[in-house]
């Protein structure tokens, strides 16, 4: 078999399994590099070489630099701005848009829109708008801004590397940037002024309270004297009840520690708040002994007051025959102006009338569930994000309490609450959840886990002189990279390390920034899409497309070319999109014995226009929840501005790089 036939086979059953998503796409990745190795498609000493190429090199380095910005405050004094614009939600989109553009130009897409998604929920639900009027909108715009530099998205970075590779040249920093600015300005101002209106309203998702509905799961269980729980820990309490009931507080001598953090054993009076419906409270009253936390004096004194209410009662009427026998004129006209029944003045039939509706109003205080105060309760909502260690995995196995110290409380997909039982309910991206836990390691747990927390912002975390440090450090990189004094990849490594070296970032976060599963699709993918070059794959598929084009204007097959990478961007990683489809830009090209430049940046564009689902980019996915978005919503948004900028992109790129 033809080594351009195995190619095919093996990138058929890739792009297969990304588009199943069943299996993480690094995984997939890895498993075709390794499937192309056996088969000779890509040489054993280059399986690995990847990790070391310098598109790998470069996106790690802006991953750190990214975190960098973060924790020196950068954003932050950018997002303190932008909760300044007023309730006008065209004001909202343009600064929360803009904003995101602009950042998305100078660090990973991903991460700018990481940094502004809180500001947006904020945003939300300080002046009651929906937040799917403004999700959509600055998780596109994160792609628009990635268009305009080098550094900006994985695509870019891939295409100058491949540049270099067959013209000696790679693009520079700002090669990206005339295209780029103009298609990311035009694209702003279609979401500003037309774009927001082709997003579906999704009402009453903006804060923790409507989205979660948490009043109504809170309740207060008390241990008495003969509960089994007495003298159990919570984690044995877990462990009896075979289920994850999560303890939000232990409330002892009027003192309420946090569930967390509440390590010793329960005694007899403490109150527990959890989170548990009707089949929860079932099982706990059944198994541990516990029930709703109404004290049995309280009880009694209730029973009392209701008493004395009753017999106020009768006395009331008492007196009030009296008045009538005494002739009080005033009391006798109201009895007569308000047609009084011959029934109701009948004593007897009037004692058991209100003696039902007191039974009545008993019968409802009965029923009516305590209230619970749950002011200082640590609750946070996070979003799961697409490389999150938690997808396809329940609670259970995570062991989210014993191993990270935070109890799950609720699951919302879609925009609404999941009704089904913790325990049995498997994580998927863009699920939002609301946690609990300690202040102290919730950023550092939510950061393991792969989870982007949503809940406000503390914009004031920056330090003033890292602050500048940090930015004088990303300048003078820059500045090295439009100077040739380093190449890309060598200029930004520095700029990390630098960062890391004066603590900007400490070197466990600069760690935890890297991004595991990109960095391992790049690394397997591009060897792959060497192979495809090799082994005359893109050869034969440019060969196809030339004989469709060579009666059409090679702007035609520019089209073609553009529509091609966009819709594969669609459906699997835009990094591997732009790895497989520039081998075929080049090998176009070459059948048309013109500059590969205009070509190679068709497919920079394109394959940053993942804008039809939410599978398509990293971005999509994160707002999926949070929005409270369909899979089918994003296309109504996305295709009329992946037209758009297939209809500006074009004449812009025959205009800066000619043929």
């Amino acid at each position: 078999m033809a080594d351009h036939t195995l190619v095919f086979i093996v990138l058929g059953l890739t792009l297969s399994a990304f588009v199943w998503g069943r299996f993480r796409y690094d995984l997939v990745a890895l498993t075709a590099l390794l499937g192309s190795v056996i088969l000779g498609l890509v040489p054993g000493e280059q399986a690995f070489l990847g990790f070391g190429h310098p598109a790998v090199i470069t996106v790690a380095a802006v991953l750190v630099l990214s975190r960098g910005f973060e924790r020196s405050g950068v954003v932050d004094v950018i997002a303190e701005q932008v909760l300044r614009v007023g309730d006008r939600l065209v004001l909202q989109l343009i600064a929360l848009t803009g904003t995101v553009v602009v950042l998305s130009g100078f660090m990973n897409n991903v991460g700018a829109l990481a940094l502004l998604l809180p500001v947006a929920m904020r945003l939300a639900r300080e002046h009651d708008t929906s937040p799917s009027f403004l999700l959509m909108p600055l998780a596109f715009g994160s792609l628009l801004g990635g268009l305009t530099t080098l550094i900006g998205t994985p695509p870019n970075i891939i295409i100058s590397s491949y540049r270099g590779s067959i013209t000696g040249e790679n693009f520079g920093m700002f090669s990206f940037f005339p295209v780029g600015a103009v298609v990311a300005v035009v694209g702003l101002l279609f979401i500003v002024l037309v774009g927001w209106r082709l997003v579906p309203q999704r009402a009453g998702k903006a804060s923790t309270e409507e989205m979660f509905d948490t009043a109504n799961y809170l309740v207060e269980v008390k241990v008495d004297e003969d509960s089994k729980a007495v003298g159990w820990s919570l984690r044995e309490l877990q462990h009896e009840l075979e289920e994850t009931i999560p303890v939000l507080a232990v409330v002892r001598d009027e003192k309420r520690r946090a569930g967390h953090a509440f390590l010793g054993a329960l005694r007899e009076g403490d109150i527990l708040l959890v989170e548990a419906g009707p089949e929860e409270m079932k099982l706990l009253e059944d198994k541990a002994g516990l029930r709703l936390g109404i004290d049995p004096k309280e009880e009694e004194a209730e029973g009392e007051e209701g008493r004395t209410n009753s017999e106020e009662g009768r006395d009331g009427r008492g007196d009030e025959r009296s008045k009538d026998k005494d002739g009080d004129e005033a009391s006798s006209a109201q009895d007569r102006n308000s047609g009084q029944s011959a029934s109701d003045s009948n004593p007897a039939q009037a004692d058991r009338r209100e003696g039902g509706e007191q039974e009545k109003a008993k019968e409802k205080k009965k029923n009516k569930k305590p209230g619970v105060d749950t002011k200082g309760l640590e609750l946070v909502e996070a979003v799961v994000r697409n490389d999150s260690m938690m997808v396809n995995r329940t609670v259970t196995q995570l062991r989210l309490h014993n191993q990270f110290g935070l109890h799950l409380v609720a699951v919302a997909r879609d925009g609404s609450r999941l009704k089904q039982r913790l325990r049995d309910i498997r994580f998927r991206a863009g699920d939002v959840l609301l946690l609990q836990g300690g202040e102290s390691n919730l950023t550092e747990s939510l950061t393991t886990l792969g989870c982007l927390p949503l809940a406000n912002r503390n914009l004031t975390i920056g330090q003033p002189r890292m602050l500048v440090v940090s930015v004088l450090i990303f300048a003078a990189a820059i500045a090295a990279m439009l100077f040739d004094v380093l190449p890309a990849a060598v200029a930004l490594s520095v700029a990390a390390l630098l960062s890391l070296l004066v603590g900007v970032l400490p070197l466990r976060e600069g760690y935890q920034a890297l991004d595991g599963p990109v960095i391992v699709l790049l690394a397997a993918m591009i060897p792959v899409g060497q192979a495809l070059e090799t082994s005359g794959g893109a050869a034969l598929i440019a060969e196809n497309l030339l004989v469709f084009g060579v009666d059409w204007p090679i702007v035609v097959t520019l089209v073609a070319l553009f529509l091609l990478a966009m819709l594969l961007s669609n459906v699997i990683n835009n990094a591997a999109a732009a790895v497989l489809m520039a081998p075929i830009a080049a090998s176009l090209a070459s059948g048309f014995d013109v500059s590969p430049d205009a070509f190679l940046m068709v497919v920079a564009v394109s394959a940053s226009c993942a804008f039809l689902t939410p599978i398509g980019h990293q971005s999509n996915t994160l707002v999926m929840g949070p929005g409270g978005y369909r899979f089918g919503d994003y296309w109504k948004f996305g295709l009329p501005l992946s037209l758009l900028v297939l209809v500006v992109a074009i004449p812009m790129i025959l205009l800066v790089w000619p043929l």
